[in-house]
């Protein structure tokens, strides 16, 4: 059954199975028991019974006041002490026929785990906009509304809707005070049609949105709808075989399936703008970021068209790739562009922080490399992933994401190469998207983890991010020298081979090959780390958590500095023999 966190109060969890309304503390692990009537429902005939409950009883706390707690029978309850004292508030809602008040499963198999009760409310909302007006729905059809808190209802049921089906959702809007929507499952009854059913007057009329023509197909039962709460008319809609959405408040509708499998979406909740849905097979799915679905009518105004991305929260945690089974993305900013038509030329999107561009990625394709970035460095302990971030320059609507990394070091390895930068502090930035010598911006902020937040300052992580970047350039440096050291040597060690090297030329190659020992270590395990490991396990370290770097993190950088500086001296000498 349903088990809800109390708004405010992350301790306090409600939750619910037939009745037993339990109150859970997780400060001292126990569950607090406030069943309505008290009473053990098991094997009785449901006319015996005072309270009528079944399995996934409604538990619904008021979005006016964390402290009132709506619980259903086929009466609805209120709490405002957490249950320690419970009124009922509503008449019967439900229809209640006395030939359906028998035991589930009769004559061949008894259903003895007093929950299959036919005839009980099987969803409760309170509207955000209104306290006091509350939607009801009953798993015998019956719908009724209360706009005084209980002290009057009013049975809204549509006079079209065949009686007998299961209400399985109600929504109030979040736009409109008279405004409300409800799904109705009929399939137990043979009755395979999708309804979604809306009012904009408090229920005194009600228009059908799924006629079997416009989108959802006539076969497809519907178990819940929720209407967006940025943008009026943009519905979701989850039915026995996937989802659908609305762009126009249910005149048509859209399969939105992406990479759902087929399965009954069991319910629909939007938070902070992502999409999450349970299914019937008993998972959690989620979209991030459906923003771009608020952006579309101004999306085709245009051919290029990119789409404002959300305010992020900066967190530390690599996520663990796409499985088989679950899947936790690595923190990203996620930027979402469309192009009505093909982009003559690779187009470009850029990171920047003031007036300084910090990430680069374009649709060019990548060089063809053979190595793995992100695997554990055996040297150094650490390992650093960078998300893959290609772009499309066909027509269509794309997404890609930036995981709030600078530029790493440059490095001959496409796989490594400019990857494993240090993290973004907290901050406004823009994104710039340029397509055949048209660009757009869109700003967007870079939050500061929560928890963090009064526990490390943020001048703290800009001097980390600062420091590191310092070292990145000092990286970049050695590894670059590295690079030309090794073509010189190549072409030096070919006139030895050859026997055309004069002493000067065996000398120099000699002063080239032990210069390259002290930049970078020698192929093996084992070896004896040199200065661009140095000031790798440097900026590994100071990457890896938000901190102020200790005193011993700014004197190493000063000392590698220095052997940096008297290194890349040599080599210049020694680049003026050549």
């Amino acid at each position: 059954g349903p088990a809800i966190p109390k708004p405010g109060d992350a301790n306090i969890v409600y939750s619910n199975c037939k009745g037993r309304f339990g109150v859970y503390d997780k400060r001292t692990g126990q569950e607090r028991m406030y069943i309505v009537g008290a009473s053990n429902i098991y094997s009785h005939d449901p006319d015996e019974l005072k309270f009528r409950f079944q399995r996934v009883s409604p538990v619904h706390v008021s979005p006016h006041n964390s402290n009132i707690v709506y619980h259903a029978s086929q009466y609805l309850h209120k709490t405002t002490d957490d249950g320690l004292t419970w009124e009922t508030i509503s008449p019967d809602l439900t229809a209640h026929e006395p030939d359906k008040q028998v035991v589930s499963g009769s004559p061949i198999t008894r259903d003895i785990t007093g929950e299959e009760y036919y005839s009980t409310i099987y969803d409760v909302k309170e509207s955000s906009l209104r306290q006091g007006l509350i939607w009801v729905g009953a798993n015998d059809g019956p719908v009724h509304v209360t706009l005084d808190g209980g002290n009057k209802w009013e049975n809204v049921t549509p006079k079209t809707l065949a009686p007998g089906g299961r209400v399985d959702c109600v929504e109030p809007s979040p736009h409109k005070e008279g405004k409300a929507y409800f799904s109705v499952l009929r399939y137990q009854l043979g009755d395979w049609k999708p309804y979604i059913f809306k009012t904009v007057d408090y229920g005194k009329s009600w228009s059908l949105l799924t006629d079997g023509k416009n989108g959802i197909p006539n076969d497809f039962p519907v178990r819940v709808v929720r209407e967006d709460p940025t943008i009026e008319g943009l519905l979701y809609a989850g039915t026995e075989y996937g989802m659908f959405i609305s762009l126009d408040d249910g005149i048509t509708w859209k399969a939105f399936q992406q990479n759902l499998p087929i399965t009954p979406v069991t319910d629909i909740k939007i938070f902070r703008k992502d999409l999450m849905i349970s299914t019937m097979g008993r998972s959690f799915w989620i979209l991030d970021n459906i923003s771009p679905l608020h952006q579309l009518a101004e999306a085709k105004k245009t051919n290029v068209y990119l789409f404002k991305p959300l305010d992020t929260y900066r967190y530390r945690y690599t996520g663990t790739g796409k499985t088989d089974m679950v899947y936790y993305p690595a923190p990203s900013v996620i930027i979402d562009y469309h192009l009505s038509t093909k982009a003559i030329q690779d187009i470009k999107v850029e990171i920047l922080t003031g007036n300084k561009v910090i990430r680069t990625f374009t649709s060019a394709a990548p060089p063809k490399d053979t190595t793995q970035y992100g695997e554990k460095n055996m040297a150094t302990g650490f390992i650093k992933k960078d998300l893959k971030a290609d772009l499309e320059k066909k027509a269509g609507a794309f997404r890609f994401r930036w995981d709030l990394l600078h530029e790493g070091p440059w490095d001959k390895n496409p796989a490594k190469n400019k990857k494993g930068g240090p993290m973004v502090s907290p901050g406004n930035y823009e994104v710039r998207l340029t397509v055949d010598g048209q660009t757009q911006t869109k700003t967007f902020q870079i939050l500061p983890d929560p928890r963090i937040i009064g526990k490390v300052r943020n001048e703290d992580i800009m001097v980390q991010e600062q420091l590191a970047l310092q070292v990145v350039d000092l990286e970049d440096s050695c590894k670059r020298v590295v690079d030309q050291i090794k073509v010189q040597r190549k072409k030096l060690s070919q006139l030895i081979k050859e026997n055309k090297a004069n002493e000067s030329q065996k000398a120099l190659e000699k002063q080239l090959s032990l210069l390259e020992d002290e930049l970078i270590m020698k192929e093996g395990h084992y070896q004896k780390p040199v200065l661009i490991d140095q000031l790798n396990y440097l900026r590994q370290m100071l990457d890896q958590a938000d901190q102020r770097p200790g005193k011993d993190a700014f004197d190493r950088y000063d000392e590698l500095k220095l052997l940096t500086e008297k290194i890349l001296t040599s080599y210049q000498n020694l680049k003026e023999k050549i």
